[in-house]
């Protein structure tokens, strides 16, 4: 930091902030030719016939999408193949490859994490320039110009994905893509035969909080889709609800709901025994190889290309099944979204207190958040007028809600203390505290952006269902803490594609291909992990490094064809 003692400390800022102006804009001029003035107005008038096509075709494309989800099984498998057909027609750009869609989002984390980095580096400079008013001036004067550099590049990168012409394909590969695992685990939950299906046993009785007990009732489904055996959930005496879990959603099967068999065994058994129980993931031995971050490698492709974080749209896949809401507790989220006057667009924020605090997480003041739901409008009103800010926030914390409404007057607050309250320790475990979990979880996945802190379960969880609920939602949220992450995973890896030379004493070598065991992102420009080459532990750039997504071999399920219906 002696630079920023200097006299030149500014322009050295400045010259960062150049590269990074200068980087983003040769990306930007490959989308930005500039022809000669005949040849442009021509083109102008058929970007503009184009645009104009392309908004009714999306309209009515949305609009189709929405209306498939109220069609039965069999016409709505039939309707999904024949949007494929007419799509692939329609759309003369073809489809993404992986290597456009991954540079996409790459080049979308790199402004963040560079804008990390600068914002780390103004900290520093103000704090040992403390006592320089001028300086202090200046940089906080650099940092507004370079936040609106950030916001502006970040709205030209998300806008590629509007008009390079594949919007619409990733829309409905994802919605197919989607049904087909819908479809085989309702195949794999429904046998024609329970009395002589082979079947896993899970016990919904983890010690610990709702969202720990969605995680771990996803972990066994995953089993459960890896063994191919049906899943018999049993949760009556559920700490949450004594009937179980089937007082608030569906059951998981239709046809098979005992545990019954004549061969039982514990895990992991062997392929002629009927009956596995499982247990909790923390006890799972020997751990087969589909345990999360593992996806199938016979969807990882399709998977890569239309998602941002591939682990979360698959774990958002399960829970998609297994959240299947009851009657009753889709007209409780009605009701309480009509009460509430929930309207987009809105920011979700979780704000953990309670026990969390000084045990598994750090205290987190509501400022942080804010910071974030303010970029997020800013950035927002970019693109148009934002008439009305809107919070939803979700805490076990009611004091948050005043404190919300008079630090931030501008924003409409929404959420409700009586929830807050359930969720203390001492009202858990009720059926008010159910029922209060559900609602913010749902409304806080119904959110355009999410603030929270993925040390959470419930955090994660809500980050999942937005995966599941939107196409692709990998890059609405902020964590203020960790990266994501889930219960009893496997390491976390990601490839150097970059060499860096340590220049301080808490940094690692990379070289090009290196594999590093991911610990946990600073949100500095830096990230932290394990180099498998050396073996040893710090800090990186993390710019200079690309995600590794686990695959594991899935049972491809030949018996649920992936184009099930013919035309």
């Amino acid at each position: 930091m002696k630079i920023f003692r200097k006299a030149g400390w500014s322009r050295y800022l400045l010259i960062l902030l150049a590269v990074w102006v200068v980087s983003a804009f040769i990306f930007l001029s490959f989308f930005r030719h500039e022809p000669d003035l005949e040849m442009s107005n021509r083109i102008t008038k058929a970007m503009n016939e184009l645009d104009s096509l392309e908004k009714r075709e999306s309209k009515w494309l949305n609009l189709l999408i929405e209306f498939s989800a109220g069609l039965s099984a069999t016409d709505k498998e039939k309707f999904l193949k024949r949007l494929k057909y007419v799509n692939s027609n329609l759309d003369v750009s073809g489809e993404p490859s992986i290597e456009y869609e991954t540079l996409r989002r790459r080049l979308y984390h790199n402004i963040m994490e560079f804008s990390n980095f600068v914002d780390s580096q103004i900290s520093q400079a103000k704090a040992e320039l403390k006592e320089s008013k001028q300086a202090d001036n200046s940089l906080s004067y650099f940092k507004s110009m370079a936040d609106e550099f950030k916001r502006s590049l970040l709205t030209d990168i998300s806008s590629i994905a509007d008009v390079d012409g594949y919007a619409d394909w990733r829309k409905v590969e994802n919605v197919a893509l989607s049904d087909l695992i819908q479809r085989r685990l309702k195949y794999l939950q429904n046998p024609k035969d329970c009395k002589t299906a082979k079947k896993l046993i899970c016990d919904l009785n983890k010690g610990c909080g709702y969202g720990c007990q969605l995680h771990h009732a996803v972990y066994c489904l995953i089993v459960a889709y890896g063994t191919e055996r049906t899943l018999i959930l049993k949760s009556r005496g559920w700490r949450y609800s004594r009937p179980g879990w089937e007082k608030v959603f569906l059951p998981l099967s239709e046809t098979c709901t005992t545990a019954e068999g004549i061969t039982k065994s514990h895990w992991p058994g062997n392929s002629n025994v009927q009956v596995i129980s499982l247990p909790i993931v923390d006890s799972l031995s020997p751990r087969p190889p589909y345990l999360p971050l593992a996806i199938p490698k016979d969807l990882a492709p399709k998977i890569i290309r239309i998602h941002g974080d591939p682990i979360v749209w698959w774990i958002g896949q399960f829970l998609k099944y297994l959240l299947r809401p009851q009657p009753n507790t889709s007209k409780m989220l009605d009701e309480y979204k009509e009460r509430l006057g929930f309207k987009k667009p809105i920011v979700g924020i979780h704000i953990r207190r309670t026990d969390k605090v000084g045990t598994e997480a750090a205290y987190h003041n509501l400022d942080e958040y804010m910071n974030h739901v303010e970029e997020y409008y800013r950035s927002l009103e970019l693109k148009y007028p934002v008439p009305s800010k809107r919070v939803y926030i979700a805490t076990d914390e009611p004091k948050v809600f005043e404190e919300a409404r008079i630090k931030y007057p501008d924003y409409e607050v929404l959420g409700d203390v009586r929830i807050a309250k359930s969720a203390a320790v001492n009202s858990r475990y009720s059926e008010n505290s159910l029922n209060g979990i559900i609602t913010d979880l749902h409304f806080l996945s119904l959110s355009d952006f999410l603030v929270c802190t993925f040390s959470s379960q419930v955090c994660r969880v809500a980050y999942e269902i937005m995966n599941y609920l939107n196409h692709d939602a990998a890059d609405k949220f902020r964590s203020l803490d960790d990266i994501y992450y889930y219960g009893g995973q496997k390491a976390r890896y990601q490839k150097a594609i970059m060499p860096h030379t340590p220049t301080k004493a808490d940094e690692i070598e990379l070289n090009v291909g290196d594999e590093i065991s991911v610990a946990g992102n600073h949100w500095n420009g830096f990230s932290k992990g394990t180099n498998l080459r050396t073996y040893k532990t710090g800090l990186y750039p993390t710019f200079k490094v690309i995600p590794k997504v686990e695959t594991a071999s899935f049972p491809t399920y030949s018996q649920v064809p992936i184009e099930s219906v013919e035309l």
